[in-house]
């Protein structure tokens, strides 16, 4: 198996700035596990590394792709193995980097997106189904899947209920399986995180920063050229702008709106990585003085 190390967490930790950091020391290159890095003309909003901040070091899945082309976690998988393939070849690390947790499982584990392909027109009948009757639908279907997602999470409802029907299997078994899958690579896992306080902190500090940098010229950029219901376009930052933008809210509003939605995120990262990863270990930034070192001694 490829020796890969991964560095996870949630989101304005300074994951990016480690990556780069440890891939020096360890003649490495960084591949990213993040799902809106991808795309060109996102830079502010996803706070993507630049060039400056590359120090050289090769990155992978970043801005790779146009806000316009479907980028989600069975192709993060596909691609990102390839370049992990080259990346060994050329006898250098492949640093994992990135907050999207559940990009992060499926590499680690090779999840199999092969099953249950989209049924587009049966999706667009569910859509327009009362929610209520969808969930008892699916607490008939498949309980289990009931039981943990949210009542008010239709488009996850949705989703069981098709996958049950392109398949004939409940997904809840499916993700069962797929949990017991064995690890694909040699992976070290490492997850960065900050006291809620300090991170509260640094996500509003970080959304100041994107305002001042720019985030609302970007945007109108954006929307001038695709459209705004696009999936790429419901990230967080994008989507309250572009909500400001067409008048459906003051840019306060979009602005706290921003900060109120990382945070959220954040804390679903780091109970998603605890509970879905808990082989990784974890670094408080706010306490080590050199992550990147602290993790070449755990190596």
């Amino acid at each position: 198996m490829e020796r890969i190390v991964i560095i996870g967490g949630m989101t304005a930790c300074g994951k990016s700035a480690v990556a780069v950091e440890l891939a020096k020391m360890l003649d490495g290159e960084v591949v990213s596990a993040d799902s809106a890095q991808i795309y060109r003309g996102m830079d502010i909003g996803t706070a993507k590394v630049t060039a400056a901040e590359m120090q050289g070091v090769p990155h992978h899945l970043i801005d790779e792709l146009m806000p316009d082309k479907a980028y989600n976690v069975a192709v993060f998988k596909a691609m990102a193995q390839e370049r992990i393939k080259e990346i060994a070849k050329r006898g250098r690390v492949p640093i994992i980097c990135g907050g999207t947790g559940f990009y992060i499982n499926a590499l680690v584990y090779n999840a199999d997106f092969d099953g249950g392909q989209a049924d587009l027109e049966l999706r667009a009948m569910l859509e327009k189904e009362d929610s209520d009757g969808l969930f008892e639908r699916l607490k008939i279907i498949d309980p289990k899947a009931a039981e943990s997602i949210p009542k008010n999470n239709t488009k996850r409802i949705i989703r069981a209920l098709e996958y049950h029907a392109t398949t004939g299997q409940r997904i809840s078994e499916h993700n069962e399986q797929q949990k017991a899958r064995q690890p694909a690579y040699d992976a070290r896992i490492f997850v960065l995180f900050s006291e809620r306080a300090t991170m509260y902190e640094r996500i509003n500090r970080r959304v100041d920063e994107m305002l001042e940098n720019g985030l609302v010229a970007e945007v109108s950029g954006l929307l001038e050229r695709y459209d705004p219901a696009l999936t790429s376009m419901q990230a967080i930052g994008y989507k309250e702008i572009a909500q400001h933008l067409q008048g459906n809210c003051t840019l306060q509003e979009a602005i706290d709106a921003i900060k109120q939605g990382t945070r959220r995120f954040a804390k679903r990262q780091v109970t998603w990585f605890r509970h879905q990863l808990p082989q990784a270990d974890w670094i408080d930034v706010d306490i080590q003085e050199n992550v990147a070192k602290s993790i070449l001694d755990m190596l």
